[in-house]
């Protein structure tokens, strides 16, 4: 059963203190068989603020950093030093002001190929699996908290509007290398095979030019290859949006139910 929720803050600020607090809350919660917390990230401004949060006190202390494994939902393929990689800005912001092993982090490679790095990856998360009891068949493990934003077009990850490619219900990574909006994507996605299996999912949303996404993305039987979010259909996950009131602007045609402040 989806349990899914919309939270609307008054600007990104207090959206980025209530995603800290949300994902400091996770990582505290004993688990029942002392298997580590799996977190992936995305990239983008919209988290920026998150990361520098989780990276100060009182989230740099309080968090166990030493279970926490950090994985990406997707990355370009550049440099992990370049000013464009997801990588880069969650170390900088983040990961080196905390004392997380550096052996937590599990970026995707994007000083390789597309197709290199994606099956780079793709072992990456099945020996992850493999070592922490997920079982024997796994080709990824169950992430206990995804961090996704959403694009002014609709992408959450790196999945686009367009045509859904069929390797997104076989595979866990997908190497993106089509062009998008006339220039080539050359990017490393997680696909709906895990994000679906993902525990929690958490949306982070701000700013006016995103509102028409929004809506578009809530709307019952959204266009899935309009809205790329439609094509997650997690069954047994935790659904948390949160955006501020310009991402919000153009809710009032949902029931106000679906609305929580």
């Amino acid at each position: 059963m989806i349990r899914t929720q919309l939270q609307v803050f008054d600007d990104i600020l207090s959206l980025s203190r209530a995603a800290a607090e949300y994902v400091a809350s996770l990582t505290r919660e004993p688990s029942p068989d002392d298997r580590p917390f799996s977190l992936a990230v995305s990239g983008g401004g919209t988290p920026q603020r998150l990361f520098r949060l989780l990276g100060q006190p009182p989230y740099s202390l309080i968090i166990p950093w030493n279970r926490v494994h950090v994985f990406w939902c997707d990355e370009r393929c550049v440099s992990p030093d370049h000013a464009e990689s997801n990588f880069h800005h969650a170390y900088g912001l983040w990961l080196q002001h905390v004392s997380i092993p550096t052996t937590h982090l599990h970026r995707i490679k994007g000083e390789l190929s597309a197709t290199e790095a994606a099956a780079d990856y793709a072992a990456q998360l099945a020996a992850f699996a493999h070592a922490t009891l997920a079982g024997p068949d796994r080709l990824w493990p169950q992430i206990d908290l995804a961090v996704l934003g959403l694009g002014e077009d609709g992408h959450v990850a790196s999945l686009f509007p367009g045509p859904i490619h069929a390797a997104e219900a076989a595979q866990p990574t997908l190497a993106v290398t089509a062009e998008y909006q006339g220039r080539p994507a050359d990017r490393v996605t997680l696909t709906p095979l895990v994000l679906n299996d993902t525990r929690n999912l958490l949306f982070l949303v701000s700013g006016a030019a995103k509102a028409e996404a929004l809506a578009g993305t809530l709307k019952p039987q959204a266009d899935p290859e309009r809205w790329p979010v439609a094509r997650l259909r997690p069954e047994h996950s935790t659904v948390i949006w949160m955006v501020d009131r310009a991402a919000a602007g153009r809710l009032d045609e949902f029931p106000r139910a679906r609305r929580q402040a």
